[in-house]
């Protein structure tokens, strides 16, 4: 059956693979990997997955963790810029490493952080660890992160991507059933394109967006 890709929209896509749980597709255009609708997890079955996470700003091992996307972003962010950490989770950590260095901190999470409202504002830096290959719709959810960037804003992305077929068959990271799309290189440079953002990737699973200055 002919599936549609959830990042670009594009009908040319293909069986990817497939293991004794899912099945995964591949889109020929932005080269997105997912999983079809009927085979992702129901809401409540995603948040008991999420709720076994034992996440703490407390804990080096994750703050060492975190590091891998907070160092190089902390790095290209001017004196008091203030962020969003989309996806915070049960044990928000990255946002009190920010808010620790001087840069005022929001936190969203659709199940342990559901205000909505920090959505409608605009942020110099929006933060994503281990979330956009959560996403059901990642075209639209990484549209309405861009749209909330200021100008010269970043978007600092961390998910591990894609490199070949062959790895994909033996990767650990498909097996988490929450996880239910794939980025890789070339996806990103699509998305890029696509947002009209400048890309980096300074790290095997970490994604900077800029968006261009005013």
């Amino acid at each position: 059956m002919m599936q549609t890709c959830p990042l670009c929209g594009s009908r040319d896509t293909h069986h990817y693979h497939c293991d004794v749980r899912r099945d995964y597709y591949r889109c020929e255009q932005c080269k997105l990997v997912f999983v079809p609708p009927p085979q992702r997890l129901a809401p409540a079955d995603e948040k008991a997955v999420y709720d076994l996470h034992r996440n703490s700003p407390d804990d080096s091992g994750y703050r060492q963790f975190l590091s891998r996307l907070y160092t190089p972003l902390l790095a290209r962010l001017p004196p008091g810029a203030q962020g969003l950490d989309f996806g915070a989770g049960p044990g928000p950590t990255l946002s009190r490493m920010f808010e620790e260095a001087g840069h005022p901190m929001t936190i969203y999470d659709p199940f342990y952080a559901p205000d909505r409202l920090v959505l409608e504002r605009q942020y110099d830096f929006i933060t994503a660890t281990e979330v956009a290959e959560h996403f059901f719709e990642p075209g639209r959810e990484l549209e309405r992160l861009g749209g909330m960037l200021r100008p010269a804003g970043w978007l600092g992305l961390m998910t591990k991507r894609v490199t070949t077929r062959e790895a994909f068959t033996r990767w650990h990271y498909i097996l988490d059933p929450t996880h239910v799309v794939f980025f890789s290189d070339t996806t990103f440079e699509w998305l890029a394109h696509h947002l009209d953002m400048r890309l980096e990737l300074p790290a095997a699973d970490v994604a900077l967006l800029q968006r261009k200055p005013g």
